[in-house]
């Protein structure tokens, strides 16, 4: 995951840097075919499986900020002339604002569902609710008040309440794990156990373009059937056992499997399929109790600070 993170955090930045001096279409036609392919690509080897429209937003979110990052800042510059400013200056000040909301982009890479990806109506509006509440948490944290002025370790609460709304997944997955691994030897056998339709996350040795080899993580959706074997031939793919190795015998044209980019002579090195974790939404309970905790605290000093004041008003 810190190879992950390294890698969107240097994507950010060539974003920003890519973006200098663009107007905005141009801005996301650079952005998107240059630094999103790179996110996609080294994100997958990885495991991070992420839909392509949450990572065009990614690198477009940043490059859009260099509207108003320094030396170029064309925003800033515009700004500055109608203020009468040193255009310099308002960048820097403007880059300093833009950065509290630098986090969120990083956000909706690890949790889709604030871009309403397949998510239903209700769900939905449950999520504009929890993110809304989330954004004003997260403003009341950098910017040090909430009810009232806050003290260090009430802003660091209101961080992490902020970070639970925004991605719940990252605890719920370090006390059950998403997924369970099991032996590719069994893949006929899990498909026939798991219900219709459940992603398959494999580990794939194969080989590039040009013949190197190469390492990825491909999601294969299962097909209906009455069995493994007729769920994976519906997925367009066929394996076979080779000197103890599971390999990919067969992938048919347009199928699920080929659009995963599984080919003929893979070898899948790992598998894993989703273990039975609990909702993730049950660790929205604990970060609103925190965020209760802090509001009692902060109502009783805010009492206590106009009861004091106001004998000496008098």
């Amino acid at each position: 995951l810190g190879n992950v993170l390294l890698m969107l955090v240097l994507t950010a930045v060539l974003s920003l840097v890519l973006g200098m001096g663009l107007p905005t279409t141009a801005n996301y036609i650079v952005v998107s075919s240059l630094m999103a392919p790179v996110v996609v690509a080294l994100g997958e080897q990885r495991g991070l499986i992420v839909p392509l429209i949450a990572v065009h937003l990614f690198v477009f979110y940043f490059g859009i900020m260099a509207d108003v990052t320094p030396p170029v800042g064309l925003a800033s510059f515009a700004a500055a002339a109608v203020s009468g400013g040193d255009p310099i200056r308002t960048g820097m000040i403007a880059f300093f604002y833009s950065l509290r909301t630098a986090a969120l982009p990083f956000l909706f890479i690890f949790n889709t569902d604030l871009l309403l990806i397949n998510v239903d109506f209700t769900y939905g509006v449950i999520i504009f609710v929890i993110a809304t509440i989330a954004m004003l948490i997260f403003a009341a944290a950098t910017q040090g008040y909430f009810l009232t002025k806050n003290r260090w370790y009430e802003s660091v609460l209101l961080l992490l309440v902020a970070f639970t709304f925004f991605r719940p997944g990252f605890w719920m997955d370090r006390i059950v794990d998403p997924y369970d691994d099991v032996a590719p030897q069994e893949i006929v056998q899990v498909a026939t156990e798991v219900p219709p339709d459940t992603e398959l996350r494999m580990r794939i040795l194969g080989e590039d373009d040009v013949g190197n080899p190469r390492e990825f993580v491909a999601v294969l959706a299962l097909g209906e059937g009455a069995d493994g074997a007729e769920r994976l031939k519906n997925a367009g793919l066929d394996v076979a056992q080779i000197d103890g190795k599971t390999v990919v015998n067969n992938v048919a044209f347009g199928s699920v499997a080929e659009k995963a980019e599984l080919a003929f002579d893979q070898k899948i090195l790992a598998l894993r399929v989703p273990s039975d974790q609990p909702s993730k939404q049950w660790l929205w309970i604990p970060a609103l109790g925190v965020l209760v905790m802090i509001v009692v605290l902060q109502r009783a000093r805010r009492r206590r600070g106009s009861g004091l004041a106001a004998p000496a008003m008098a």
